[in-house]
């Protein structure tokens, strides 16, 4: 199979486009459904300004709800309600300490993608 030389990927062409040989040309690079489902949720929740603008302040820093809301400009029931949602999809980590609950990235996987994401919209 020939290969793209700029982007390292497969040229792929079922010369007799019949199901089987395509079947068998992509086997392994065709992504499971749950994976799937589950990489279109991270990027569902990637869609919404407010929880960008979010992750953007927590790739730098931990901070409450408090904090967030004033910084944002919004409720702590709003920063709350889209908080739950990157929790639920493993964005954001957070820690209690107190009464503050402080909330920070899940990891690097989360920042490298929030910074290509940017670089990408930024410098094309």
């Amino acid at each position: 199979m020939p290969t793209d030389a700029l982007e390292g990927r497969l040229t792929l062409c079922a010369d007799d486009h019949s199901a089987e040989s395509l079947a068998e040309a992509t086997a392994e690079l065709l992504i499971d459904s749950d994976t799937a489902f589950r990489v279109a949720e991270l990027f569902k929740a990637l869609s919404d300004p407010t929880r960008v603008r979010i992750i953007g302040l927590l790739a730098h820093a931990e901070l409450c709800v408090g904090d967030l809301a004033r910084i944002l400009g919004m409720t702590q029931p709003a920063i709350s309600h889209q908080l739950r949602v990157l929790r639920n999809l493993r964005i954001v980590r957070y820690r209690k300490q107190g009464r503050h609950v402080y909330y920070t990235l899940m990891d690097e996987h989360i920042h490298d993608l929030f910074d290509q994401g940017l670089a990408h919209v930024r410098f094309g």
